[in-house]
């Protein structure tokens, strides 16, 4: 069963679908603008939960849960390696970015991309959330709920 705090998360989060996407985008630019942890730092603030600013922070948070579509729950954070590293002990390879579990088999994140001119087109957008988890670079998955 959804509860009341999952249900906010999931209307913010839809709510934000196709917000721009900006490298190191700051708390204060949301939610004009996100880069992925500072959208998962927003919606987790609209049920008064303070998150830190980077993803490499908010793997501090919350439990473990195994690589499991059948085991995840709305509001679960899936952190992978990304080509923008943040380093530390616990995860020397690296977290460059952080999506979350919206439920009905959709993660949804702010995403970089570029168009063929190399322009940044990244927005916030849904995506299989079967095929995100398949991903080889999957560092580890925390819920914070």
């Amino acid at each position: 069963m959804v509860s009341k705090k999952q249900k906010i998360l999931v209307k913010f989060a839809l709510k934000n679908l196709g917000k721009s996407y900006k490298f190191g985008a700051k708390s204060y630019e949301a939610p004009k603008t996100f880069d992925c942890s500072s959208f998962i730092q927003y919606l987790y603030k609209k049920i008064r939960i303070d998150l830190p600013r980077t993803a490499l922070d908010q793997t501090d948070l919350g439990k473990t849960i195994p690589n499991n579509l059948n085991k995840l729950e709305v509001g679960d954070l899936i952190f992978v390696k990304g080509g923008w590293g943040h380093y530390n002990p616990k995860f020397p390879k690296g977290i460059g970015h952080v999506s979350m579990y919206l439920g009905d088999n959709k993660i949804i994140h702010s995403k970089y991309a570029e168009n063929e001119k190399g322009v940044n087109i990244g927005k916030v957008m849904t995506e299989d959330a079967k095929n995100w988890l398949s991903r080889k670079d999957i560092v580890i998955i925390k819920r914070i709920l």
